[in-house]
């Protein structure tokens, strides 16, 4: 399936979604979709769902994107939250002890 601006529109839609119903039922859409693509993937599909490419997102821009700039884009208004979403993946990536050598 093809991902491009109108998916991401919804995804953008849903993270400011206050629960109308039409909204609702795109997000349920995303997350059927992100959940055949993590089973084709070879994921367990239940680990995944619309609010995992919100997650994936923080994660990935943490390696180099100030938080500011990722909160304006996922739309968290505090730090603390937005630091729960960033997996632990990227802790390593500007790890103390790796820096030095060890």
């Amino acid at each position: 399936m093809p991902v491009g601006k109108g998916f991401c529109q919804v995804v953008q839609e849903c993270n400011e979604s206050e629960n109308d119903q039409e909204t609702m039922k795109k997000c349920g859409a995303v997350a059927m979709v992100v959940k055949r693509l993590a089973e084709n993937a070879g994921f367990d599909p239940a680990e995944y769902a619309g609010h995992s490419l919100r997650a994936g997102f923080a994660t990935a821009a943490s390696t180099g994107v100030p938080e500011r700039a990722i909160m304006a884009q996922t739309g968290h208004r505090s730090v603390t939250t937005l630091r729960r979403y960033i997996r632990q993946g990227s802790l390593f990536i500007e790890n103390a002890a790796g820096k030095v050598g060890l």
